[in-house]
Order: C-alpha cells, then structure tokens, then sequence
C-alpha cells in the first residue's frame, strides 16, 4: 500500500475513535476547576449573580467555578482574555448588555462580541426604574412627560455614566415620548440620589439593585420600571410602556458565554447546568433581592438576544449622538 493511502486509510480508522473520546471528555468535564471572567468590580449586580451561579455549579459539578473580576471599561479586559483562551469550556465570561453596547460606543474592540464567542446560556434580566424624589409634584411618567413637553428643554434628567445603560435607557425614553430634555450623567448612584432630592435633577433612571431598598422603604419614589412586564418585587409599579410610551422595553441582563470553538457537548453540559441552578428556590430567591429575573435560555437564543442588543443601542447611541471612546 502506498504511503499516502495508508496514512488516509489509518486516518479513517481513527475517525470514530476520535469522536468517542471527545464524548467522553466532554461528559467528564469539568475534570478540573472552571473560570468564570466578569467585567465589573466585586459587589455589583453581575458580581452577585456571578458568584452565586458558581457556587451551585461547584456543588452539582464536584469542581470550583471561580469567579475571577477584571473591571475595566465596556468590560473588554474580561471579553478579550476569554476570546483569546483555549476553547475547552474552562474560561468562560460573564458578558452582558454592556458587551452590545460597547460594539457602538467604542472605536475599536480587540475581539469579535459575536463571532469570537459560543454563548451557553442568559443568567437573568435586570430592569431599570425611573425615579423621582418623595416630596416631587412628578408622579407619574404621565406627569413627566407633561412636563417636559409644557417646559421644553427644562427637565433634568440624572443617569450615571455617558454609554451606560441607565444614561441609553433615558436617551430612549426622550426619542420614543418625544421630549426635550437634558441627560445629565453622574458618576455613581449616590451622586444621582442626592441630586434628586436636591432637585438638581427632577428626574433619575437607574438599575433596580442599587435603589430597591430605598424605593420600598418610601425614600425614593418610583413612576415606573422600563422592562416590558412589571417586577413582581414591585408589582404595584408600572412600566413605562403602559404609562404612555408604548413599545418602550429596556433590560439589563446578564449570561455565559465560552470562546468560540468550544465542543458543542461541553456547551450543552454548561447550559443544562446552569438551566438546572436558574431553577432553584434559593437562586431565584437570591435573585429577586437584587432586583433581578432568573431567564434561563437556549445558547441560541442568547445569540440572538445579543445580536438583537447590538442593533438597538447602535440605534441610541447615533441618535443621541454620543462620541466614540
């Protein structure tokens, strides 16, 4: 037999054998401990939900998933170490919608948000509320939006950062109500309280995490949440879409994703797992004290929502016309 057919035909043989062993692997994996990469500092909603998705993920699967933060703008130092790691289901990120924000708000990214990854599965859904002080004549978004149009361009209205979702999320709402207003950016939830019931600003937009216990015990008043259901933590608290601005839906969220490349079997194994965790009691306990929705998906699904996200803060961010970074 001639070298190049012998080698073909071994090649051949081998075949089935190969694919054995990578079904093997991937029903042992992990077989040893598991990174989860998050863009954000210690402390924060994805933080939270982070660490505790891990740590059921530790007890179902008998490794460590350990949840390593390397905070940093857009939370590209996180996407890009698990772009370029080895696709063996060992170095996963906790990406979010500041990963579809990012494609727009920045120049240059080091990595592809869509092609350089293999999503596994969303985390959960976090809205924002729009806030005014206790002792505001504004009660309603109604009432804000009345105001706005009877005073064009006097409305202040507080987010944290330029690019953040909370600033987008109020950029949206002037676009979709139709109003003037002025966005004044803060850099933290703090700053922005303290602004509203200085009535610096008349208005606020934040994430429910940093301000729910404020917004039950009476200190903040809340018109409304921006998803498109209400919080059931909240459910006397409309949405913005029922309040007069139909079609208005912005969420936070949250989810898993692998460097592309990862085996399609280990891929599976995380998304049943997590699928699995999202289901607990405690876990959507836990969940629901931040402010957020347990939603597991399809690692499908969760491409599609990123894709679907990167086109509608592109959207925002042209019309609001906010500069590149």
């Amino acid at each position: 037999m001639k070298p190049v057919r012998r080698s073909l035909v071994a090649a051949l043989a081998a075949a089935p054998f190969a694919g054995v062993a990578g079904r093997v692997r991937a029903q042992d994996f992990p077989t040893k401990p598991v990174r989860i990469l998050v863009g954000f500092a210690a402390g924060g909603v994805a933080d939270i939900t982070a660490r505790a998705v891990a740590q059921k993920l530790s007890e179902r699967l008998k490794q460590s998933f350990l949840v390593e933060n390397r905070p940093s703008a857009g939370g590209i130092l996180a996407a890009e170490a698990v772009a370029k790691a080895a696709p063996d289901g060992y170095t996963l990120l906790l990406n979010s919608n500041g990963n579809a924000v990012s494609v727009s708000l920045f120049k240059s990214l080091p990595y592809d948000p869509v092609a350089d990854f293999e999503m596994v599965s969303t985390l959960g859904t976090f809205g924002l509320v729009v806030l005014a002080s206790p002792e505001s004549r504004i009660a309603s978004v109604r009432d804000l939006i009345a105001r706005a149009k009877a005073e064009p361009g006097k409305l202040n209205v507080g987010t944290i950062g330029i690019g953040s979702t909370q600033n987008l999320a109020a950029e949206l709402f002037k676009s979709m109500a139709g109003i003037e207003a002025t966005v004044v950016p803060f850099k933290g939830t703090p700053e922005v309280v303290t602004a509203l019931r200085a009535n610096d600003v008349q208005v606020g937009f934040e994430i429910l995490a940093p301000v729910i216990g404020q917004l039950k015990g009476g200190a903040l008043r809340p018109l409304a949440v921006t998803t498109a259901r209400r919080f059931e933590g909240l459910p006397d608290v409309p949405t913005v879409a029922e309040s007069g601005v139909p079609g208005y839906d912005v969420a936070s969220w949250n989810g898993i994703a692998a460097p592309a490349r990862t085996p399609p079997a280990v891929i599976e194994r995380l998304n049943r797992e997590i699928v699995a965790v999202l289901a607990l009691p405690e876990i959507r306990e836990r969940f629901l004290e931040l402010g957020v929705v347990p939603r597991p998906s399809t690692p499908a699904d969760h491409r599609a929502l990123l894709v679907a996200e990167i086109a509608k803060w592109r959207d925002v961010i042209v019309r609001a016309k906010i500069e590149k970074q």
